[in-house]
């Protein structure tokens, strides 16, 4: 990895840490324990920042999220939102005072930490450590994968506040659990523990909570060994497929294959298969 590419990791972003393994998986770990990782403006601002350079450096291959403490990530923070700016960018006029405030913090700032993960090319899983609530919660829905400790409780108990899942919880929800149970999930101010999370399909895996580090790093590693391009433009496709018409999802699918069947990847695939041999793609990212 050059220096140019490494310059991101050195940045002092405010809510998280971040550290890029060999195997080119990137772990960025909440770090606001005291607060149980609640997020304002400046966390939400360096996140889809550390996303967009994400994007754009071939090192990074996976992302696992994760949390330090209690929790994964819970809520925003609802205590003392304007009272920490520190970020790696300059601070931002306004916010939540008055109604166009919140339509514009919400689009901006909210809305885009989610869209971010939702068009990042690379493959995320949420490491689910602890409460993920709200916020947090919905981001955990944006991610690719999702394994929680078994400790983990998760929800959108948005209503407990008179509040609404206004960066996109709702639409996520739906997503996962159709119209009746998101509209029981969300009315009723569920929080569910992991095992629940799972027989719902909210999250793919629960383990326990000694093992989640060892599980995320075992799924990230498998993922990243996978031939890149093709995986990131099934991501791609998966997520328009949710969106798409029966026709317009073939048509999709086969403007991807004319790409991905002519790559070296695809010639490394059948060549394994036939020679009876583990296949050894992304000569291109060494």
């Amino acid at each position: 990895m050059s220096s140019e590419q490494a310059g991101y990791l050195d940045t002092e972003y405010f809510g998280f840490d971040q550290a890029l393994g060999s195997d080119g998986v990137l772990t960025v770990t909440f770090n606001r324990p005291e607060s149980m990782n609640a997020s304002n403006h400046s966390m939400k601002r360096d996140l889809i920042e550390l996303v967009t350079q994400v994007q754009m450096d071939d090192a990074v291959r996976v992302v696992v999220f994760t949390g330090q403490g209690r929790a994964f990530w819970a809520g925003d923070d609802l205590g003392g939102y304007e009272a920490e700016r520190p970020s790696s960018m300059p601070e931002i006029f306004g916010g939540h005072h008055n109604a166009a405030g919140t339509y514009n913090s919400l689009r901006t700032i909210s809305q885009a930490v989610n869209t971010a993960v939702r068009r990042l090319d690379k493959l995320t899983v949420a490491a689910i450590n602890g409460f993920a609530i709200q916020t947090g919660f919905s981001f955990a829905l944006a991610c690719d994968f999702r394994i929680a400790a078994r400790s983990a409780r998760m929800g959108s108990a948005t209503l407990r506040f008179g509040l609404l899942p206004d960066e996109g919880g709702q639409w996520l929800l739906v997503q996962h659990l159709g119209v009746a149970r998101a509209t029981d999930f969300m009315m009723r101010k569920r929080i569910v523990d992991a095992d629940t999370a799972h027989e719902l399909g909210l999250v793919h895996e629960v383990v326990d909570d000694e093992e989640l580090p060892a599980a995320a790093a075992e799924l990230a590693a498998e993922l990243a060994d996978g031939p890149q391009v093709a995986m990131r433009m099934l991501k791609r496709s998966i997520l328009l497929a949710a969106e798409m018409t029966w026709e317009q999802s073939l048509d999709e699918i086969a403007s991807k294959t004319a790409i991905t069947d002519h790559l070296p990847d695809a010639a490394e695939g059948v060549s394994a298969f036939l020679s009876k041999r583990q296949p050894e793609f992304n000569d291109w990212l060494r």
